[in-house]
């Protein structure tokens, strides 16, 4: 870490420049001028006891008629689970793993798509006092092996058979694994007759022995740059995580007394969770609506038709996405109108949806009356003739959108806001249990990832890195060797909100502007220099060419090189309309990837990108690539991140070339 934390730091303040306490916003530290440290008070009290197992006995004791989730049936319709039934499922599926002889503490692998199984298996498991830990369900066989060996764990759930199958071709090198149980061969109700026997008094006595201090997940890290890290996460961690995100996005999903309310039209709160509860973003936000009463769905498929037919079945008023999945709805959106002769109307609803956006924060923030008449008349124009349909595409009744993962971006943000889908944007990994920052709701800021979390802090390290403090802040590494987890923290200085942590160095470069709103710039280990000595950021420009419906993937390469360039893979979707209205759906892609107008496309998508930049950082040559980067393939990790060094390795030849070599 470049910035030693503590006393060192904080003294560089100039007296007439500290701690600045907001009426509506965080406490902020300057150095030279320039902030450098924003700290938000905590909205919510630290639970004093008890875990994230306490949760459905808590729903079902105060409201049990409560919904708290919706179940898809065989025949598509979505039946409602109570807050009693669901309860009585956990305590039945615990009692079933403790029969099977579990001990508290011991370690259940589950692997699966995003499925009501996956969440009723998490809490029946904390129910009987164990650890869980997700396996992504496209996990490569090495992959889930090493985590099931890392972790020590004595038992594993996943999905099919075909998972089954990868688990049970490591059996031999996994000698602790005592069970292997899978969803579709009856594994929950095979749990429930083994456990009908015991007590329930066996249950509570497994509840009685947690504390916000146990260990909740062992939860590993997609692995860019190595073997995955279990990132070790208590009860507490969640527990600050979920109750401060519950109080301070209240639009979305607090529910007073924990009982499902309703949105200003009377529609159920609710949302369909199609993210991996593999990643710790989707648990989260899982586990925030059981705790906030939220209707809670599921959706395992992520194919276009198959998620359109559950947002259409299941109406959720709020959503969680990755940028990609706006992008997608977008460009989708634009190319339907396109084919139907109405591209150029589709983009003045986009200009618009974007000033209307635009004029919505000025107002928020003071520095603008916000929409003009002649604007309000223009968007409600468009409202009947594009921005419905763009609703409509999530399920009609979407109201906020909690995006993460990667940048969103400012433009595509003042769209969905003009369009009447309230962006959340939030930056933070799996060690700090999801969110470090989100947007606040009552003063967003298009473009940023928004303040800090209530009760964490922010602070930018001499060399621009971010690093994070806070309740949610991870306990530390898994260490396989002594079962415990190794701490991973700075000390930091014996003051304000989460004091009693140190500071986390993120490896992620960003900057706070002077109302302490956190803007993400790019990775610390994958700044490149060129062969001239000029440092690079590639990730800005990425991001921006991968928003463009042509382009899949964008990997701007440089490093030791006398300027930038950049490799691109074709997004199928957009490529395919591209054909159609090109009259090319003959032409092959090898073809393709050297079609003069194709390239004069991307050309003209890079242009744009490079006006984000200085000269010496833009992208002088780019070249398509006829493949896409995959996991499958070794490019890129279950969240989709680069895998830099595998893709630089595959496509050496490719590099060169860029290179005149």
């Amino acid at each position: 870490m470049s910035v030693p934390a503590g006393a060192p730091f904080v003294s560089q303040a100039a007296p007439h420049e500290p701690r600045e306490p907001q009426a509506d916003g965080p406490h902020k530290l300057r150095v030279d001028g320039v902030v450098r440290e924003v700290t938000v008070p905590p909205l919510a009290a630290p639970v004093p006891r008890g875990s994230l197992a306490d949760i459905p006995f808590d729903n079902a004791r105060e409201a049990p008629a409560a919904v708290v989730l919706g179940r898809k049936q065989p025949d598509g319709r979505w039946r409602d689970v109570t807050a009693a039934t669901f309860a009585d499922e956990v305590r039945a599926v615990a009692k079933g793993l403790i029969a099977t002889g579990l001990r508290p503490g011991d370690r259940l692998a589950i692997m699966s798509r995003t499925t009501y199984e996956w969440t009723l298996l998490d809490f029946a498991a904390w129910a009987a006092g164990l650890v869980t830990v997700p396996i992504y369900p496209t996990a490569s066989a090495f992959q889930t092996r090493w985590i099931l060996q890392d972790s020590g764990a004595v038992a594993c759930a996943v999905e099919d058979k075909e998972q089954a199958w990868l688990v049970s071709q490591e059996i031999r090198q996994l000698p602790g694994l005592g069970h292997l149980w899978a969803f579709d061969t009856g594994a929950i109700d095979s749990l429930r007759r083994a456990g009908a026997h015991l007590p329930d008094q066996d249950v509570a006595e497994r509840l009685a022995g947690l504390t916000p201090q146990s260990i909740a997940t062992i939860s590993y890290t997609s692995g860019t740059t190595g073997r995955p890290k279990g990132c070790v996460l208590t009860h507490a961690n969640f527990f600050t995580e979920v109750d401060n995100a519950i109080e301070l996005l209240h639009p979305v999903f607090k529910a007073p007394g924990k009982r499902p309310t309703s949105d200003p039209v009377g529609s159920p709160l609710s949302t369909l969770l199609f993210l991996p509860l593999s990643h710790v973003f989707g648990r989260m936000v899982a586990i925030g609506c059981l705790r906030a009463g939220v209707r809670l769905g599921h959706a395992p498929s992520i194919r276009s038709e198959d998620l359109l037919a559950d947002l259409a079945g299941f109406r959720p008023t709020f959503l969680l996405a990755i940028p990609y999945v706006l992008e997608k709805v977008h460009n989708t959106g634009r190319a339907t109108a396109e084919q139907l002769g109405r591209g150029p109307s589709f983009d003045r609803a986009a200009r618009i949806a974007r000033r209307y956006g635009e004029a919505k924060e000025a107002a928020l923030h003071g520095t603008g009356p916000g929409p003009a008449p002649g604007l309000r008349m223009a968007r409600a124009l468009y409202d009947a003739l594009v921005y419905r349909r763009i609703r409509a595409a999530l399920g009609g009744k979407v109201k906020y959108v909690i995006c993460g993962g990667s940048p969103l971006g400012r433009p595509l943000a003042a769209f969905y806001a003009g369009v009447g889908i309230t962006p959340f944007e939030g930056y933070g990994m799996t060690e700090t249990t999801a969110a470090a920052t989100v947007t606040p709701p009552r003063k967003p800021r298009l473009g940023t990832v928004g303040w800090p979390m209530p009760g964490t802090s922010i602070r930018i390290a001499d060399d621009g890195e971010v690093l994070v403090r806070g309740g949610q802040v991870f306990a530390g590494y898994w260490d396989a060797r002594s079962g415990e987890a190794v701490p991973a923290l700075e000390p930091g200085p014996d003051s304000g909100p989460g004091s009693e942590h140190g500071w986390f160095a993120t490896g992620d470069l960003g900057a706070l502007d002077d109302d302490g709103y956190l803007s993400i710039t790019g990775r610390k280990k994958e700044v490149i220099i060129t062969s001239s000595g000029k440092n690079v950021v590639p990730t800005p420009l990425e991001d921006w060419l991968r928003a463009h419906p042509l382009v899949s993937q964008c990997v701007v390469i440089g490093n030791d090189r006398p300027y930038v360039t950049a490799l691109v893979t074709l997004e199928p979707e957009g490529l395919a309309h591209w054909q159609r209205m090109k009259k090319k759906q003959d032409v092959p892609l090898a073809a393709l990837t050297e079609d003069r107008e194709l390239l004069g496309s991307l050309q003209r998508a890079v242009d744009e990108a490079n006006r984000l930049v200085s000269r010496a950082e833009s992208i002088r040559r780019f070249r398509v690539l006829p493949v896409d980067f995959t996991e499958a393939a070794g490019h890129l990790t279950p969240s989709l991140k680069l895998k830099r060094s595998a893709i630089a390795r595959d496509f050496a030849m490719d590099i060169e070339a860029l290179y005149g070599k």
